[in-house]
C-alpha cells in the first residue's frame, strides 16, 4: 500500500505551503504569521475544531472519524519555527526575512502535517480522533512543553503521540526508527576556574587558570572515553573557552562552556555527577576553585515500545520493507517532543531528505519530493491506528 493517490494528487498544492513558510520564517514562539495561516487552512479543510494559543502561539485541529470521535484519541505532531541564521540556498522561495530561515525542514513538517489534515478531514475513513498539533519553538523555547502545561492532553484527551523529522543523508522517502532513545537529552555546563593572576614572567606567583583548564579539557574527554560503557552513547564538548585581556598577563579566572548529550537518562545523571567529581578534582589539584552552573535541557527523545513496532509497520505499508530501518542509529541533537513522550507513549520517526546539506545550516533545504510519503504516513497511521470496523 505505497503512496496515496489523493496524496499524490495534491502535493503540488502542499509544496506551495511548504514555499510560502520558507519564505516567511519566524523564531520560537512569534510565529503568529505562521499559526494564523496554519489555523486558516485548517477552516477551510473543515476540520471539525480549530483551537489557536495552545502554549502561547501553537495551534490544534480536531478532526473526527465517520462515527463522531468516539473511541480513542491520537496526536500527530508538528513543529513551526526557524532558525536564526542567513539563507544562502539560492532558491526562487528563500528567505525573505533577514537573518531568519527554516534550516532545519520545519516548514516541511507544518506542510505535510497540514496535507494530511486535508486528507483525513476530506475522507474521515477511520473511526476516533486525530488531534494535528502544530507546535511553537521547537528551536530551544520548549514549545512542546510550554503545550502540555496550557493543558494539551487533558483539553483533548490525548492518548499517544506522534512525530516525525526530516532527515538528510537518509535516502529520500525512507523511514528510520528505533525504540527507546532516539534523540539525546541537550545539557549545557559552565565552568568557571577561579585562579590567582599575576604576571605572565612571574607564573610561580599565580595559580594559572589557563593551565589548568587545559588539563581539565583533557580529563573530561576521559569521562565517555573510560568511564562510560561503550555499549551506551555519550557526548561531552567544551565549545568555549573565555580567558584573558594581555599578552604579559596570566588571567585570575577562565570560564569553559559545552553541551552534554546522552540517549539514556542513567546515562545523563552520570555524566553531570563526573563532571563535577573530574573538575573539582583536578582544580583542587592545582589550588584553584571551581564553580559549575549545569543546566538540564530538553530530555531523552524515547519511543515506546508497542508505539514504535505500530510505527515502524505503518511506514513499511507506505514506503515498503526495504525502505524501512526499524534500528536506526539515534542521533545527539535534542527534541522537544521529548516532553510529549514523557506525557503519553509514542513515537517519533525520521523521513529520509536524500543528499541535502545537514541541518542547521545555511543551504539546507527540504526535499519537497518527500511529502507524498510523509503525508501518506500521517494518513495511513491514523487509519490504520483507529480503523473502521
Amino acid at each position: 500500500m505505497p503512496v496515496i493517490n489523493r496524496v499524490a494528487e495534491f502535493q503540488r498544492e502542499i509544496a506551495e505551503w511548504r514555499q510560502d513558510f520558507h519564505r516567511n520564517p519566524e523564531l520560537q514562539y512569534d510565529v503568529n504569521r505562521t499559526a494564523g495561516r496554519v489555523a486558516d487552512l485548517l477552516r477551510e479543510f473543515g476540520v471539525d475544531d480549530v483551537v489557536t494559543g495552545i502554549g502561547r502561539t501553537g495551534v490544534v485541529g480536531v478532526i473526527r472519524g465517520r462515527n463522531g470521535g468516539d473511541g480513542r484519541v491520537i496526536g500527530l505532531r508538528a513543529d513551526m519555527d526557524a532558525l536564526p541564521i542567513t539563507e544562502r540556498t539560492g532558491k526562487a522561495y528563500a528567505s525573505e526575512v533577514a537573518g531568519k530561515m527554516h534550516a532545519c525542514g520545519h516548514d516541511g513538517h507544518t506542510a505535510m502535517l497540514l496535507g494530511a489534515a486535508k486528507y483525513l478531514a476530506e475522507t474521515r475513513n477511520f473511526a476516533g480522533t486525530a488531534i494535528v498539533i502544530f507546535q511553537p519553538a521547537e528551536e530551544g523555547g520548549a514549545g512542546g512543553k510550554a503545550m502540555l502545561q496550557d493543558g494539551l492532553v487533558e483539553r483533548f484527551g490525548i492518548e499517544e503521540f506522534y512525530g516525525m523529522h526530516n532527515m538528510p543523508g537518509m535516502p529520500a522517502g525512507s523511514f528510520g526508527i528505533r525504540e527507546g532513545g532516539i534523540m539525546a537529552a541537550t545539557d549545557e555546563f559552565q565552568i568557571t576556574i577561579e585562579g590567582r593572576g599575576g604576571h605572565a614572567a612571574l607564573p610561580h606567583n599565580t595559580i594559572d587558570p589557563i593551565t589548568i583548564a587545559a588539563q581539565l579539557i583533557l580529563a573530561l574527554q576521559t569521562i565517555v572515553s573510560r568511564n562510560v560503557n561503550p555499549m551506551r552513547e555519550a557526548v561531552l564538548s567544551v565549545t568555549m573557552v573565555e580567558a584573558g585581556q594581555a599578552f604579559n598577563v596570566v588571567p585570575r579566572t577562565v570560564k569553559l562552556t559545552g553541551t552534554v548529550r546522552t540517549l539514556d537518562e542513567e546515562v545523563r545523571a552520570f555524566m553531570q555527577e563526573r563532571l563535577r567529581a573530574v573538575t573539582d578534582g583536578i582544580c583542587a589539584t592545582f589550588g584553584a576553585a571551581a564553580s559549575i552552573h549545569y543546566r538540564n535541557g530538553y530530555p531523552v527523545t524515547v519511543n515506546s515500545p508497542r508505539q514504535t513496532a505500530f510505527a515502524a509497520d505503518v511506514a513499511r505499508l507506505v514506503g515498503g520493507v526495504e525502505r524501512v530501518d526499524a534500528d536506526v542509529d539515534g542521533t545527539m541533537g535534542g527534541e522537544d517532543f521529548a516532553y510529549m513522550l514523557q506525557a503519553k507513549p509514542g513515537a517519533y520517526i525520521f523521513l529520509g531528505n536524500g543528499p541535502s546539506a545537514d541541518l542547521h545550516t545555511d543551504t539546507y533545504d527540504f526535499n519537497d519530493d518527500v511529502i507524498p510519503m510523509g503525508v501518506s504516513y500521517w494518513a495511513r497511521l491514523v487509519e490504520t491506528a483507529l480503523p473502521v470496523v
